[in-house]
């Protein structure tokens, strides 16, 4: 059976159960209930409490403004985009600052953004794969690679720690990015068994693509390469390419809009055209320090206010000191191509097949971290690699995105969060792999 968007009895098939969502978000806060983990660490004065965006928020909420990213006062910053700091904000000014409540207010919100994942998995994986009745395998299920895939993530440990964890900005991020992956589909009206045009539907559509954009670029910047290729994808080969185009113009425009008072806040403030975030300079030239050996660790400013260091970037604004460490970047890898290219392919390593951490001398424990962590990446490149090769309906747009978001994190640094963004795509394609396979005894019973 096809599910089809145009048949009555049909239209609400991509749509996942409710119920996945709930346990998701059930789970979510219960293991931040029961493992406390809304108890911050008070280390390094609050540095696990989101650090710069920590800071940010309080300065926010103390009246100094969206400034002061560090553990001293340096004036205004665009070192963050401004979506997460806002919501911390938020959570300190009804909660306390750094207070257990607004931990707990801000996991929470964390849960609520990771769970919002599983129905958008689902209609990928329904759209994609099971529309066309692919992976079935004698499933009872009219859609069990949606099925598998949305509890996978509802429900695997892996899918969680960002969301119960870390006070950062990982699973709003991925929230939204997967949400601009399926208003993709819908565009292309991929898994659709009568993709007529409907020019109110599309301006929809068109209209959330570019909303939803506009709130990736201000949440997380290092992933904005996806949109192009996506936007590509959408408009060719199409029939109504010049609406199509249109389209694709309005979407740039609310994008445009809804990022505007960002970039005129740091117009005015900061004195120069940011439209994301201005601490590339920085973290480029933290790399290029090459006793770093391609991973450069810790904060990139110091935690002591008196460091000469830190004073230099007081003293010269922060617009002004990430510039010059960008010059001075560019002139230590020119100086040493070679190892700037062995660097990259060092971080494009442990992307997918295990990020480097601290070491926390418990051999056991680290090595079911990287099989954990290289299982996922090994399962959903292979899925990748069949999805293609059977040329499934937006395995471009899939590949695309895998391709395209870790491209800043092999040029600078990479940590096992940066792969957070693709990883609802992994858990797809993994599922896809898996019941893509053959019994062997049916195999043998044929001979």
């Amino acid at each position: 059976m096809t599910i089809s968007s145009t048949n009555p009895s049909t239209k609400h098939r991509f749509r996942a159960p409710w119920i996945i969502f709930w346990v998701g978000l059930a789970l979510r806060i219960a293991c931040i209930l029961i493992g406390h983990t809304y108890r911050v660490r008070l280390n390094d004065n609050h540095f696990d409490f989101g650090f710069e965006a920590g800071r940010i928020a309080q300065s926010l909420v103390e009246g100094r403004g969206y400034a002061n990213p560090f553990n001293g006062i340096s004036g205004p910053t665009a070192w963050l985009p401004p979506l997460y700091p806002l919501l911390m904000a938020v959570a300190f000014k009804l909660f306390g600052v750094y207070s257990r409540g607004a931990a707990f207010f801000l996991l929470a919100c964390n849960s609520v953004f990771s769970a919002a994942i599983a129905p958008a998995i689902y209609e990928i994986a329904a759209r994609c794969f099971d529309a066309q009745g692919i992976a079935r395998r004698g499933s009872k299920h009219d859609a069990p690679v949606a099925l598998w895939s949305a509890w996978l993530w509802a429900a695997y440990p892996a899918a969680l720690q960002y969301a119960i964890h870390w006070i950062w900005e990982m699973s709003l991020s991925t929230c939204l990015l997967t949400w601009t992956l399926v208003v993709a589909l819908r565009l292309r009206r991929v898994g659709e068994e009568e993709p007529l045009a409907d020019a109110r539907r599309d301006l929809r559509l068109w209209l959330s693509f570019g909303l939803l954009w506009g709130l990736v670029m201000l949440s997380n910047a290092s992933v904005m390469l996806v949109l192009p290729g996506t936007i590509v994808w959408i408009l060719w080969p199409r029939q109504g390419l010049r609406r199509g185009i249109a389209g694709a113009a309005l979407a740039c425009v609310v994008m445009g809009i809804v990022m505007a008072p960002w970039v005129i806040r740091n117009e005015r403030t900061m004195h120069a055209f940011i439209p994301t975030r201005d601490n590339l300079g920085v973290e480029l030239w933290q790399s290029s320090l090459f006793y770093h050996e391609a991973f450069p660790w810790g904060t990139a400013m110091p935690l002591w206010p008196g460091d000469p260091e830190f004073r230099k970037y007081v003293r010269m604004g922060e617009f002004a000191y990430a510039q010059q460490k960008g010059t001075e970047a560019k002139r230590n890898l020119r100086a040493r191509p070679d190892l700037f290219l062995k660097y990259t392919l060092m971080r494009l390593q442990f992307f997918w097949f295990g990020t480097p951490h601290p070491t926390e001398g418990r051999p056991l424990n680290e090595f079911f971290r990287i099989l954990n962590y290289s299982f996922l990446s090994v399962a959903g490149l292979l899925g990748m690699g069949l999805a293609l090769k059977r040329r499934v309906p937006a395995a471009c747009l899939m590949a695309s995105v895998f391709l395209l978001v870790p491209v800043a994190y092999y040029v600078v640094t990479v940590q096992a969060r940066f792969r957070h963004p693709i990883e609802p795509l992994i858990a797809i394609l993994s599922v896809y792999l898996f019941r893509s396979t053959t019994l062997r005894r049916a195999t043998l019973g044929s001979l």
